[in-house]
């Protein structure tokens, strides 16, 4: 396992951090919550930095996150069993993610409102977490890759 990426993953986690994001939640967020945010900002990053000369570094950043996904999950206490389960579940939901956000950039705003309602059914006020994530797209078009794996963020 390549620590190396352990950069990304932080600043992935300290995104899904952003306790505006939870706001137009009308309960106490959960551990599903923020696992679901946290998909979509890596869904949105992979987006953002694939090309055929990233493949294998953002191949290897994936399989990073995943297994550190996996890690929190045994921390929370789930078996071996459940952990199987749980992982299947929650990479069948980011590769759904994916898919939803491939054409991203050419949907209209009520349909990226549409898009987000699919995984954050729970969250009222879905128009400001579209925002959110043009404005998290956006700041991720003017990065480069290489500062982000040396966890270089200038929000």
């Amino acid at each position: 396992m390549n620590n190396n990426y352990i950069n990304i993953y932080n600043i992935l986690i300290n995104y899904t951090r952003n306790k505006k994001l939870y706001t137009s939640l009308n309960r106490e967020d959960n551990f599903s919550d923020r696992l679901t945010l946290f998909l979509l900002h890596f869904a949105f990053f992979l987006k953002n930095f694939k090309n055929t000369e990233n493949k294998q570094i953002l191949q290897e950043i994936y399989d990073f996150n995943f297994r550190q996904l996996e890690l929190s999950i045994r921390e929370i206490g789930y078996g071996d069993q459940s952990i199987n389960k749980k992982m299947k579940v929650y990479i069948n939901l980011f590769h759904s993610m994916i898919n939803e956000i491939h054409f991203w950039d050419d949907l209209k705003k009520d349909e990226k409102n549409q898009k987000l309602s699919i995984f954050l059914e729970d969250f009222n006020k879905i128009e400001e977490l579209v925002d959110y994530f043009e404005d998290f797209k956006l700041n991720l078009t003017k990065k480069n890759l290489n500062y982000l794996l040396k966890g270089v963020i200038n929000d």
